[in-house]
């Protein structure tokens, strides 16, 4: 083995063979680094991060579409095809396009999330070329599940501050997203959890429809917390950016890995 081959196989091992307790804590630290990096950037941008969580969805749509089509064999296998270097890879694209928008806007007064959100689209569409085929029962169980429980929590904004203000209701709905096609994909379909703590969960109770409650306790909490103790907004609104994307992601690759079945 010459030097550089047992690198090449710890990489492969410990962060690109699923999930592990070990290689979701280094995820962790790596995530935790990163926005620290981009709480500097969006301050020196002088842009509140949570007023692009509607207009980051079609990069979101891309890193999980492509994760999707590898997973399906349409795509190859490839380390900035897969997690994480598909987030990667995808984050790149994202901030470059908050810089162009950004650049735009100081110098022709477009409205940068507007721009974000027409270069994702134009991104996006070749990628949804890939699409040649779609599970509609699948497709349509966990949208209606996903409508159901986002306009519970919709009406429960009128008596909770918490699920009223639109950001953090489109942070629970994506999350609410995520579990709905991860209860139709285990529960129906066969699939298998691979992260670590809910797969524990799923065999303990042999349903995937804990991941509701596990979800709802989870998610309300750090949000309440955000809203309670974050004092400065842009910490805020990135936590909730955040927060946001790791609820959408696996959601949309959920649906598109199932619907190409």
């Amino acid at each position: 083995m010459d030097s550089y081959s047992w690198i090449i196989e710890f990489f492969r091992i410990y962060f690109f063979s699923g999930y592990t307790l070990f290689n979701t804590i280094v995820y962790s630290l790596i995530l935790v680094l990163i926005m620290f990096g981009l709480i500097k950037l969006f301050k020196r941008l002088e842009k509140d991060p949570k007023e692009l969580i509607f207009y980051v969805v079609p990069f979101i749509f891309i890193g999980s579409s492509v994760r999707a089509f590898v997973d399906h064999g349409i795509l190859p296998y490839n380390w900035l095809l897969i997690t994480p270097g598909i987030y990667l890879v995808v984050g790149g694209m994202t901030i470059s396009s908050l810089l162009v928008g950004t650049y735009f806007e100081r110098k022709v007064k477009i409205d940068y999330r507007r721009l974000m959100f027409l270069i994702g689209i134009v991104l996006l569409i070749p990628i949804l070329t890939f699409i040649n085929k779609i599970n509609t029962v699948s497709t349509l169980r966990i949208i209606a599940i996903w409508i159901v429980l986002t306009i519970v929590f919709f009406l429960m904004g009128k008596t909770f501050y918490l699920y009223r203000d639109k950001h953090n209701l489109a942070v629970i709905s994506a999350h609410l997203f995520d579990g709905s096609s991860t209860f139709i994909s285990v529960d129906f379909y066969g699939f298998s959890e691979q992260h670590v703590i809910p797969n524990f969960i799923y065999n303990e109770t042999l349903t995937a429809v804990t991941i509701f409650p596990l979800k709802i306790v989870v998610i309300s909490l750090a949000l309440y917390l955000v809203e309670k103790y974050v004092d400065d907004e842009i910490v805020k609104g990135l936590l909730k950016l955040t927060i946001f994307i790791l609820g959408l992601a696996p959601g949309l690759r959920n649906l598109i890995t199932l619907g190409l079945c």
